[in-house]
């Protein structure tokens, strides 16, 4: 790789057109104050939401089980008392549409016979 380059600008840069903006648009605005009943106010952040409740469940484990159908991974939260999976990634749609895709890849490779000369 060469050392002696340059970088030269192309062509003459274009003059540069400095735009001024009025105030009468703003001034002569739409006031945007609305009445009470139509305002929106922030939700209490101080609850607790979304996956909080998993973590304090004692009655929880987590597991990684290996799908074949789909060939692949599957992270699970599932509950110890009742064995159920209460939350799972990839979903369930998820697993089927690569447990889909991955037979149509299986299918669409042609079988090739085992190579057992080893003098290649």
């Amino acid at each position: 790789m060469s050392t002696d380059f340059s970088i030269r600008p192309v062509g003459i840069p274009a003059p540069i057109q400095i735009v001024t903006t009025s105030n009468s648009a703003a001034n002569d605005a739409v006031q945007t104050d609305l009445p009470l009943s139509q305002t929106v106010a922030a939700s209490d952040t101080s609850a607790a939401v979304g996956n909080g409740d998993l973590q304090g469940n004692a009655n929880i484990s987590r597991q990684v089980v290996f799908d074949q159908a789909s060939a692949s991974m599957v992270f699970q939260v599932v509950n110890d008392k009742t064995d159920a999976v209460v939350n799972q990634f990839p979903d369930e749609a998820m697993l089927r549409r690569r447990a889909y895709f991955h037979a149509l890849d299986l299918k669409s490779e042609p079988s090739r016979p085992l190579n057992t000369d080893l003098s290649a």
